[in-house]
Parts: structure tokens; sequence; C-alpha cells
């Protein structure tokens, strides 16, 4: 079996090495290199047995497939396209991911956790159907074309301060976050805060009352989902996590 990855840019994907690690190396994974999709698609069609999808690619890839997960219905993407007997069919392995995340971080609660999601972007658009297929109250906040149902971040500090479970998606540090209080920042007011931008997080914040998990860990939890849905089996995940932590 043959894997890869693509989008565009993907010079920098850590993909090829968390599938080495993963597997020892008994499978090839490339990076398909090409800024264009119908070419990079073709490419997949005629060489790969499943490939990973990533922007700006993933609305895209979704219309080609024959056969849609669940998952992918909900958000309108993909990010995982497997070839089987039936056709290609379309995975979203970052919903399936941060899914899991969202079930182990609220175990042991007594109350319906409330998520506010920041950045209505891929990343934030699977963290919103995750959130909302367990069951729990979920905020949706973007800093463009926002409606009755996606508030404005001048809405920020006020639903920080009601959320359990925050998941950051932005790329950039918005203004907000320097605004926080004490009272936001209560013991009262404990939070979980998960990022999806592993490279350059903007919203780590050192505080007592504040859990940070750092986007690698959603990186990791997308990673070993897709991986075993490529091959049929579990990853080295300690093997993985080594790459990760080294970069």
């Amino acid at each position: 079996m043959k894997f890869g990855l693509i989008g565009h840019p993907i010079e920098h994907s850590l993909s090829p090495a968390l599938f080495k690690a993963g597997y020892k190396g008994s499978y090839p994974y490339e990076l398909i290199q090409s800024s264009d999709f119908e070419e990079a698609y073709s490419i997949f069609l005629k060489e790969y047995d499943g490939i990973n999808v990533t922007a700006p690619f993933k609305e895209m890839a979704l219309r080609k497939a024959d056969i849609v997960s669940e998952e992918c219905q909900m958000i309108g993407a993909t990010n995982l396209l497997i070839k089987t007997p039936y056709g290609v069919k379309a995975y979203n392995s970052d919903y399936l991911g941060v899914r899991h995340w969202l079930e182990e971080t609220a175990q042991g609660t007594d109350s319906r956790p409330r998520v506010l999601i920041v950045g209505m972007g891929g990343a934030g658009k699977a963290a919103a159907a995750a959130a909302k297929s367990c069951g729990f109250e979920t905020i949706l906040m973007n800093r463009t074309q926002y409606d009755s149902e996606i508030l404005p971040l001048s809405d920020f500090c006020h639903e920080f301060r009601k959320a359990d479970i925050i998941i950051y998606n932005l790329p950039v540090k918005i203004p907000q976050i320097d605004q926080l209080s004490e009272e936001d920042l209560s013991a009262e007011n404990r939070k979980t805060i998960l990022e999806a931008n592993y490279r350059h997080p903007e919203f780590k914040i050192q505080h007592p009352n504040i859990t940070y998990v750092d986007g690698r860990e959603w990186l990791l939890l997308q990673a070993v989902t897709g991986y075993e849905l490529f091959t049929g089996t579990t990853p080295d995940c300690e093997a993985m996590k080594a790459v990760i932590k080294s970069k």
C-alpha cells in the first residue's frame, strides 16, 4: 500500500515523519507536490491507496468522493480519502481526533460542558461538529461572516467566562485575549484550552486555573485515527509522540 498528502503548501508537513515513525517505514508515504488540485487528485487515483488532504483542497476533495462519511456530511470537508472496492471514501480525522479529545476531557464531570469554538475555518468546523455530536453546549465565534448562530469576536470575553472548554482555531492572537480579567481566570472559572495552531501558538496562557493543551495533541490524535483508517492497524503512538516533541 502507498499513501500521501495533497495540499498547498505542504513542504513543512509532519505527516511523512509521523507515518514513518508509526509504521517503522513499512509503507511509503509521500508529499504529492502540486498547487493544482485536479493534478494532485489525478496522481492519487493513479498511484496511491489513500491520501491525507490539507488546505486549500478539503472542500474540493469532498466533491470528488463516491462515498461520504457522516462526519464529512456534517462539516462539508474531508482531510482523508481512501480507495475502496466501491469507490473513493471521504473521512475527516480532524473531527474524529477532536471528538475523542472532547470525550476524554469531559470524563468525570457532572455537568454538560459548555464549549466555545473560536474560528470557523476547517478545524473550527470539525471541532464544532464534534462538540455538538457529543451533546455539549456549543458556542461558535468567528472573525467574519458571523450571524445569529456565529458570534463576533467582540463577545469573546463574555463567552470565555461562561465556557468550560475553549477550542481556539485562529492563526493569530486576538486583542480580546489580553483583555481577560482575573475574574475570567478565577478558580470558579477553570478552563481547558485547546489550540489548533501547533506551529505558532498564540493563545498560550500560563495560569493556575487554565489547562492549556498544545495543538500537537490534536495533530497526534487525528494522525493516529487517520493512519488506522488507511492501514487497518494501529500505529506506534509513542514513536509518533517522539516525532512531534522533537519539532
